[in-house]
Parts: structure tokens; sequence; C-alpha cells
């Protein structure tokens, strides 16, 4: 599993102080994801941090520089995106986008 240990680290400590129900992590993809009540609310693959931000907010995420769809596969999927490291430099910066995770996972029901 290839990805960023400082920037998992700094997720996590985002994570504790937060606070969010049943989170778990999980290596999958090739990297680090975080679970919250068993759905996936954001990652980590080598140095991008993957947000599932809902289809909802998918296009305005998009819209934010640094970012694209995520697609490991060739088809990208609806809802969520890569952010790419300049976007999430700044602690401030990194919790918006692990947030927006966070909270979009919380609408999802129970796994």
């Amino acid at each position: 599993m290839v990805y960023n240990q400082q920037l998992a680290s700094r997720v996590e400590k985002i994570l504790d102080d937060l606070q969010p129900p049943e989170l778990t992590n999980k290596k999958m993809f090739g990297g680090v994801c975080y679970l919250i009540q068993g759905n996936i609310a954001c990652g980590i693959l080598q140095e991008k941090m993957r947000i599932r931000v809902g289809k909802h907010a998918f296009s305005e995420a998009l819209a934010k520089p640094g970012t694209a769809p995520f697609d490991i596969n060739g088809r990208p999927m609806a809802g969520w995106v890569f952010v790419e490291p300049p976007e999430f430099e700044s602690d401030d910066d990194l919790l918006a986008w692990v947030r927006q995770g966070v909270e979009f996972a919380l609408t999802l029901p129970k796994k």
C-alpha cells in the first residue's frame, strides 16, 4: 500500500478531533480509507486525498482548483473526487475537505 503516512497522521488527528461515530480505517484501493459507520468518508492514495462528496456536491467540488473525478480503473465514480496536495497544504483546507467527506458519510445508512 502506497500512501503518504504524514498526510495520514494529519487526517487521523482531524478525525480524532471531529469524533465521528464508528470511525475505522481500512487499506483499500492501494491506499487507506476512513469509514464512518461502515461508509467511506475519505481516503489517501499516494499523495492525493480521495473525498466522498456525494452526487449533489460533485460538480461544485470539481469546480475547485486541484480536483478531479476519482478514477482508478477508467470509470470515474460520481460523487467522489481526488484532491491534489496543494489544495490541502494548510490544516484549515485539509479540515474542510475531511469534514465534507465525514458530513456526507453521516447521511448514509449504517452498514
